[in-house]
């Protein structure tokens, strides 16, 4: 009777333990530690990789979880992963990549799901999405491409080309209000930070074991990478021109934000943020991205055309100058100083033209160029024999020629004349301050990146790639939560709200539909 009297008992105290209370409690915490110490000494006897796995298991099972149910918890989780992937891969060899895609397909899958249920794909109609979804059609066929060498080189090719695209989509229908925009802004600026921080971490401290066991690893990153008596540094990335690329955008962003109507701690956080970020690309040295600054307060200038600012340009123009015309002995400025001088920049120049030149003949005879994964790395593995395995295409543009031929680059290039035009289009039309600044800071971000495009393969790079598809998911969505009925003077002190916009359409009936959907029209 005794025995029977306290099995009650016991079954209903762990059901208040673990039920009702969710083990927060003494009892709680003591089971957990429990499991954290015996994890930790399972993870401790086994190899490196299998304990990593199991690690990231139980932290990615509920991540998982998490993307599934709401996708912008995905894209903030995938951007992380894409600013560390390198990174880990340098620490432990694991399927980081696969594990990316991964999160991708599943945040994809949340996003269908949910739209069984709700049946509204008003979010994806505009025209940068219709050139998207040609974009993606056009790759998926080149598995038919007859003049391909492999179909495994298109399989491997065709994540970076499209399959990261799926991010865009995601985004667009994530970005379902100002507040998770200006979120995902903050964390890729952070992300920024921290790489920057960590790169000159790498300068001054040094670099990890595992860094320069991974580098010492191959003599030709090793050649790429110590120049000028230096070892370049590149933070999580994979190389310093990456790395520097990444910076330097991120940096004029930085710029761009800090002169928007925000608090002054904000433009404290986002000067000092540039300024680190600039530092780190200069100490990577890599030379496309000491153009990419100067041309993004370029843009920046044409597209505000105020009077301060020009004159400010002009200053610091005149400043640039004579920074470049001045001799120094000191290897990292004389690196910086030889991107704007043509002698020191000239033999490189020279070869991309000369092997532009010599394949144009090959890209006229093919409209719908030789393949996916005919050029570059997946091309020496697959196709050796082929002399596009050899060929230094030197650019994203004209890899894409050459993969895709004319009819892919003609597409690929109206798809960034369309997000250009649409980014400049609102920033000129929208009226809340805020939002007008961010559509200024996308506007330059995405000519530069479009830029580097000519001489780097950048946009189907981590975390770039990553970073350009969710600002263009920005520049598609950020208008519908301009508040048209506030006045300029007061604009900036409001909150942008949801103006329910569905379709992108002419400036007078995008202002007549806005004004349809008014609380006000409502009423009368």
């Amino acid at each position: 009777m005794l025995q029977t009297s306290q099995r009650p008992g016991v079954r209903s105290w762990l059901a208040s333990q673990l039920l009702f209370q969710k083990l927060n409690n003494p009892f709680g915490l003591g089971l957990l530690l429990l499991l954290a110490i015996s994890l930790s000494y399972v993870i401790a006897t086994l190899e490196l990789k299998i304990g990593v796995i199991i690690l990231g298991a139980i932290i990615g099972i509920p991540i998982v979880g998490a993307c599934l149910l709401k996708p912008i918890y995905a894209i903030w989780t995938i951007m992380i992963v894409g600013v560390f992937v390198d990174f880990l891969k340098k620490m432990v060899d694991a399927p980081f990549g696969t594990a990316l895609d991964g999160l991708l397909f599943v945040s994809l899958f949340g996003v269908l799901i949910q739209q069984i249920r709700n049946r509204d794909l008003s979010f994806a109609k505009n025209s940068i999405s219709a050139w998207i979804f040609v974009w993606v059609i056009l790759n998926l066929l080149e598995v038919l491409n007859p003049w391909a060498g492999s179909r495994l080189a298109w399989l491997y090719t065709v994540r970076s080309m499209a399959g990261l695209i799926i991010l865009y989509f995601v985004a667009i229908y994530a970005f379902n209000s100002y507040k998770t925009i200006t979120k995902t802004i903050k964390l890729i600026i952070g992300l920024a930070l921290l790489s920057a921080l960590y790169g000159l971490k790498q300068e001054f401290l040094g670099f990890s074991d595992a860094e320069l066991v991974w580098l010492y690893s191959d003599p030709k990153k090793l050649e790429l990478i110590f120049q000028w008596g230096r070892l370049r540094i590149f933070s999580f990335f994979s190389d310093p021109t990456t790395y520097g690329i990444f910076m330097s955008y991120m940096g004029t962003f930085c710029c761009v934000l800090a002169t928007g109507p925000f608090s002054w701690k904000k433009r404290v956080i986002l000067l000092i943020s540039a300024l680190c970020m600039f530092a780190a690309m200069v100490y990577a040295g890599s030379r496309t991205p000491f153009v990419l600054v100067p041309f993004g307060f370029i843009v920046f200038t044409l597209i505000t055309l105020k009077k301060e600012i020009i004159i400010g340009a002009m200053f610091l123009g005149l400043l640039g100058i004579g920074f470049v015309m001045k001799g120094t002995s000191n290897p990292v400025l004389f690196r910086l100083q030889s991107a704007f001088i043509p002698k020191h920049s000239d033999d490189t120049m020279q070869v991309r033209f000369k092997n532009q030149k010599f394949i144009q003949p090959m890209i006229h005879r093919h409209p719908i160029g030789v393949g996916l994964g005919s050029t570059g790395v997946w091309a020496k593995r697959f196709t050796p024999d082929s002399f596009l395995a050899d060929f230094a295409h030197d650019s994203g543009f004209v890899r894409i020629a050459v993969e895709l031929g004319w009819v892919g680059l003609l597409i690929y290039m109206a798809f960034l004349f369309t997000l250009l035009r649409q980014c400049i289009y609102y920033y000129l039309r929208v009226r809340n301050q805020k939002i007008k600044c961010l559509y200024l800071g996308f506007a330059v971000v995405l000519f530069q990146l479009t830029l580097a495009c000519y001489p780097q393969e950048v946009l189907v790079l981590l975390p770039t790639s990553l970073v350009f598809y969710s600002i263009t998911a920005a520049v598609v969505r950020l208008k519908d939560f301009d508040d048209i009925h506030t006045n300029h003077n007061t604009s900036s002190l409001t909150s942008p709200t949801l103006i329910p916009t569905t379709v992108e359409v002419s400036d007078a009936n995008y202002l007549h539909q806005k004004q349809i959907d008014s609380p006000v029209a409502k009423r009368r």
